[in-house]
């Protein structure tokens, strides 16, 4: 594993080269596993909302709690580069959404992730002249949950096709360094990958992109009361832990302790 330290111009200098390997992470713990297994890219997400903080969704996430699981992460010192997202609602403008990656950057993150393609071109511009590594995000948007009614697979019509090529084309030209690619076909996600000079990276868009995201909960099995279907959990650590607790608290009936003098 290399010790130089990951960068945005380091993971768009990966097209077409090696694999890119990302994984969430919303505390300090978590940061330090996944830099010392050799993650290339750690994601403060805001599924933080659901998976941290309870929220039946990511549109509740604030600007404070990212910037206070940003911070956490950040202490870590990741070697991998450590990207975050700007909550809902915080990039409505080009103003705003400056004003709130700078906010992130200044609580440790070092690349800033927005949901969206043409819609938000005039943010991205502003975001990426004021010197703020961009990390683009089409396909199912999480943050649009609610008006499009649940996550649904994106790419499936020649009209969801044209508009995904022609948002990555944007993005690209924009300025981003990198794409996320969320549960668009498989045939879509390969044909972006194929179109634009800048790593796609997938989660649940098949294996033809240029790396892969996961939420690590998913991976590990830390969240057993929802799995995605496309993600096959390599550790059940959810029954693991149950059966560690079990196990104390049995021997607490039976005077154990875990203290040895």
């Amino acid at each position: 594993m290399s010790l130089t330290k990951v960068t945005a111009e380091s993971i768009r200098a990966r097209k077409g080269k090696r694999k890119i390997a990302a994984l969430t992470a919303y505390d300090y713990p978590m940061a330090k596993l996944l830099d010392e297994a050799g993650v290339d890219l750690i994601h403060v997400g805001d599924t933080l909302g659901m998976l941290v903080l309870g929220y039946p969704d990511t549109t509740l996430v604030t600007m404070e709690e990212m910037e206070h699981h940003v911070r956490a992460a950040a202490r870590a010192r990741p070697r991998a580069l450590l990207a975050a997202d700007l909550p809902y609602r915080s990039y409505d403008t080009a103003e705003s959404a400056v004003a709130n990656a700078r906010r992130l950057m200044a609580a440790g993150a070092e690349a800033i992730k927005a949901e969206g393609g043409q819609e938000i071109l005039e943010q991205v511009r502003a975001m990426v002249s004021a010197g703020i590594p961009y990390f683009g995000h089409l396909g199912m948007l999480p943050q649009h949950v609610r008006e499009e009614g649940g996550y649904r697979i994106k790419g499936r019509t020649p009209t969801q096709r044209e508009t995904l090529l022609a948002d990555a084309r944007v993005l690209s030209e924009a300025g981003a360094f990198a794409l996320v690619l969320e549960i668009v076909t498989p045939a879509v996600a390969k044909e972006i990958s194929e179109a634009i000079p800048i790593p796609t990276i997938g989660i649940g868009s098949g294996p033809e992109c240029d790396g892969q995201i996961l939420v690590t909960n998913d991976l590990l099995g830390t969240f057993p009361w929802f799995t995605p279907k496309f993600v096959k959990p390599r550790l059940n650590a959810a029954e693991q832990m149950r059966a560690a607790i079990r196990d104390w608290r049995e021997g607490i009936q039976h005077h154990e302790t875990s203290y040895t003098p």
